[in-house]
């Protein structure tokens, strides 16, 4: 499994642009040599372009656009609006003396998926934390931190948590273990308000949440936390995230994920049902 770096740009984004133009050419069973020929460009450009490897000219748009047909001049405006958004710097970049190079590629990772699916062990995971209960994780685990700097990546998250909130809100599936409920991160009072909060989100529509109670016995997650993402375009594979105390591994090999998917589902088929969730986290809720 291979361990790979964060790009500081928007390299999803990109990467979907550029397999939507990777699409309409070969739907057309034009060649790389012929894109770039009608762009006045090399063969390996369009590699470059297809790959999200670099960003989007909107004269190269407009002539790709019309060498692979695409003449509603409605779709060529919308086409080079998504470029240029490709282009842009990620929201996270304000924060970027704060988040690691091999975290950032998460983030925007994170922000184009439909789906996540995520364990916790230790945690409440980062999308349904509330603030005070972010504080005392940055407290707790940045202990080298200055108090702007702890402030601002608890900022970082509740920026990441907007996600949640969009028209096109990806799905989250989390699954927490009952450790990470029963932990007093923060105190009493914080926990509790943490607790009311996983209530009110197990409700939302695009939220599935399971606890995984201690009576599981042995799991195979018990390695640690991961997060799988899947993405609206077919050509973009899963990515299993696997974070580490100074870096992360971002899988995307078919039988890496495969593994994974695995062990998301036998978890999941060892955890409470979703319908009892308000129920488990109610009770620790009064046990506290």
């Amino acid at each position: 499994m291979a361990e790979v770096q964060a790009s500081s740009g928007p390299t999803v984004q990109r990467m979907l642009v550029g397999a939507q133009l990777r699409r309409l050419r070969t739907d057309k069973g034009l060649s790389r040599e012929q894109a770039g020929e009608a762009i006045r460009a090399s063969e390996w450009k369009i590699h470059r372009l297809e790959n999200g490897q670099v960003g989007f000219k909107d004269r190269d748009i407009v002539d790709l656009l019309r060498f692979y047909g695409v003449d509603d001049p409605v779709e060529v405006v919308e086409f080079v609006i998504l470029a240029r958004e490709a282009n842009a710097p990620g929201w996270w970049q304000q924060y970027g003396d704060l988040l690691p190079q091999w975290f950032r590629a998460y983030v925007d990772l994170e922000a184009a998926a439909t789906l996540i699916r995520t364990y916790e062990g230790q945690f409440v995971p980062g999308l349904l934390q509330t603030e005070d209960y972010m504080r005392a994780v940055v407290g707790g685990g940045h202990l080298d931190d200055l108090p702007e700097e702890a402030e601002h990546r608890v900022q970082l998250r509740l920026g990441r948590q907007t996600l949640l909130e969009r028209r096109d809100a990806p799905r989250l599936w989390a699954v927490v273990d009952e450790a990470a409920l029963r932990r007093p991160v923060g105190g009493p009072k914080v926990m509790r308000a943490q607790l009311e909060r996983l209530i009110e989100a197990s409700e939302l529509p695009n939220v599935i949440l399971q606890v995984l109670p201690f009576a599981a016995g042995a799991h195979p997650a018990m390695v640690g936390a991961f997060s799988v993402l899947r993405f609206a375009d077919q050509e973009l594979p899963d990515v299993v995230y696997v974070e580490h105390l100074t870096s992360a591994l971002y899988l995307s090999k078919q039988e890496d994920v495969d593994q994974y998917l695995h062990v998301m589902e036998s978890i999941c088929v060892r955890s409470a049902a979703p319908g009892r969730t308000v129920e488990i986290v109610g009770n620790v809720l009064n046990e506290a």
